[in-house]
């Protein structure tokens, strides 16, 4: 989508006004609560256990090759980290809590937190074997892009190594666009990271919440749970229109 642009008094095009845009709020300390999962606060006696438990199910550890952090050989040495991401304002950590399970089986976060542009990130995904590929994946990124735009930001942002095909195909997956590659943008354990830059905004949210919307409902999966409609099939004939 094109951004709309002004003419100023000498002629030059520039942004459009934002008359109406607030500075919005940080994220503060409410839950997301959906039909598959809550979103809320990560607190290390609340959640560390069970997360610990729910990633050793990774006996590869295929899931920290492209993260920061990670992988952690103890629970203490989890524990620690959890600790540290409990006190962390930016980024935001939240525990993805599985209704039906009873506990939690993965972690996001809010990052780059920038309300005086409207700009956040989601990052720091840690999907455990237990939520990959389960609907409660999907609701968790969209009670938390929704509750974004709620608080007034504008744009929301995804990025992630640019040889991360499996964060690049769930990116797009979730209806976000490609922007570009930042060429030798930071070091991440001793290597070099590509970053890939994608977003959606405040004016694509409600086409894509109602995709949303129409693939969390209980008509779209059968009696054994199989999706009926494909999430990538809807975001991706909606980016083409």
């Amino acid at each position: 989508m094109q951004d709309a642009v002004e003419t100023n008094a000498l002629g030059q095009i520039v942004g459009v006004a934002l008359k109406d845009w607030r500075v919005p709020p940080r994220p503060d300390e409410r839950a997301l609560e959906g039909r598959f999962c809550i979103v809320e606060r990560l607190q290390t006696a609340r959640h560390a256990r069970a997360l610990y438990d729910a990633n050793a199910l990774d006996h590869e550890g295929r899931m920290w090759t492209y993260l920061s952090h990670g992988p952690f050989a103890a629970f203490v040495d989890y524990r620690a980290w959890v600790e540290y991401a409990e006190g962390s304002d930016d980024p935001w950590f939240y525990a993805i809590v599985d209704k039906e399970r009873g506990h939690a089986t993965g972690v996001a976060s809010y990052l780059r937190i920038t309300p005086e542009a409207g700009s956040i990130e989601v990052g720091a995904l840690v999907f455990s074997p237990l939520l990959q590929r389960q609907p409660a994946a999907t609701e968790a990124m969209a009670l938390m892009m929704g509750h974004a735009f709620a608080l007034g930001y504008r744009r929301y942002e995804w990025k992630c190594d640019a040889l991360n095909q499996p964060s690049r195909a769930a990116a797009e997956r979730l209806g976000f666009q490609y922007e570009g590659t930042f060429r030798k943008a930071v070091v991440v354990k001793g290597r070099n990271r590509d970053t890939a830059w994608f977003s959606v905004t405040d004016d694509e949210w409600p086409a894509l919440q109602g995709l949303f919307a129409r693939w969390l409902d209980a008509a779209n999966f059968d009696a054994e749970g199989r999706q009926r409609v494909a999430f990538s099939d809807l975001t991706r004939a909606w980016r083409v229109a």
